[in-house]
């Protein structure tokens, strides 16, 4: 025992170089891996992942995939003439079909036999935001293993520019991450089509209100809001 000790301490100083020449080479795989991808699970989307305790309390879909995993295959499905328009310029839609997670649906039409379990609440996405009137119908109260959702067949993945990010993260007094990938992905939405679903009201106000209210600035656009009243007025999602 005392032999191989003796050995593998007989020239420290190389010992110490070789660990730290190892430290530095693991640090640019890992900048150089990060900087490859074209998209990166913004820390605003982290609620959607099972690994991180603010998913506990989110409403909405939460994967089971890690977040890892989940970029990985997404990056590798990223074509940038796929990506589609979104509400403004920094914003981008990339639809791809879900075959490698179990999210569900979480949107249902209101009727007559369910609107009375629809429930209301003020709600904020982050302790920055200003709370703002919700609704939702109770995931336990329209779904169980008698009739559970169906798995969804696509999964929209809202994109917003690393320019935009930045300029969010300032306006809330939120230190910079320094992530360089050209889009964060900032929510990711589990539905049966592969093209966007109108922006419920409540959000196009919110990002009306400012990025230092924990919206994107952008005004409100009578004819969208319209649009997306006409849907959500007889949609609710589940929470």
């Amino acid at each position: 025992m005392k032999a191989l000790i003796l050995f593998a301490f007989s020239n420290p100083s190389t010992t110490l170089r070789s660990l730290c020449q190892r430290k530095a080479s693991n640090r640019l795989f890992t900048t150089s891996m990060s900087a490859s991808n074209a998209l990166v699970v913004d820390p605003f989307c982290y609620r959607q992942f099972a690994e991180n305790e603010s998913s506990k309390s989110y409403g909405g879909n939460v994967f089971s995939n890690s977040m890892s995993e989940f970029t990985d295959i997404v990056n590798e499905r990223y074509k940038e003439e796929d990506l589609k328009e979104g509400y403004a310029p920094f914003c981008k839609h990339l639809f791809i079909v879900n075959d490698f997670t179990d999210a569900r649906v979480n949107v249902l039409p209101i009727t007559p036999e369910n609107e009375s379990l629809l429930r209301c609440k003020y709600e904020a996405r982050n302790e920055k935001e200003l709370p703002v009137l919700t609704r939702s119908f109770p995931k336990e109260l329209v779904t169980g293993p008698e009739n559970p959702l169906p798995v969804a067949k696509y999964l929209d993945l809202i994109l917003y520019s690393r320019e935009q990010i930045n300029k969010e993260t300032e306006a809330m007094g939120k230190a910079a991450s320094g992530e360089t990938a050209p889009w964060g992905i900032v929510s990711i939405k589990a539905q049966d089509v592969d093209y966007e679903l109108p922006m419920t009201p409540i959000t196009a106000m919110r990002n009306a209100l400012g990025r230092e209210e924990g919206g994107s600035g952008i005004p409100l656009d009578r004819d969208s809001y319209m649009e997306a009243y006409k849907y959500w007025n007889s949609h609710a999602t589940i929470s």
